[in-house]
């Protein structure tokens, strides 16, 4: 079991490093929000793996929504931000 989460914890980690090389070649800035939220999606589940390897899931559940909850909320900030932006050009 402890293999299993572990190799599944490489691969969303190597999912992220190419999200990561996503973001700093896009050139549409929303593209980059994107890939921000998706590596923000990635790291919860991560956080939810490591928990169950370290069979701490309790507290690293906990951490992993306030990390989701703070990385919803500035997505969502930044988004807002760039189209009010571009809306009085």
């Amino acid at each position: 079991m402890n293999a299993l989460l572990l190799a599944l914890s490489l691969v969303i980690g190597a999912s992220a490093t190419v999200t990561l090389l996503t973001i700093l070649y896009r050139e549409s800035v929303f593209d980059r929000i994107i890939g921000v939220g998706v590596i923000g999606t990635k790291a919860t589940v991560l956080m939810a793996l490591i928990g169950a390897l370290f069979g701490r899931l309790d507290a690293f559940v906990d951490l992993a929504l306030t990390y989701a909850l703070l990385n919803f909320i500035g997505v969502l900030a930044v988004a807002k931000y760039f189209t009010s932006a571009e809306a009085e050009k």
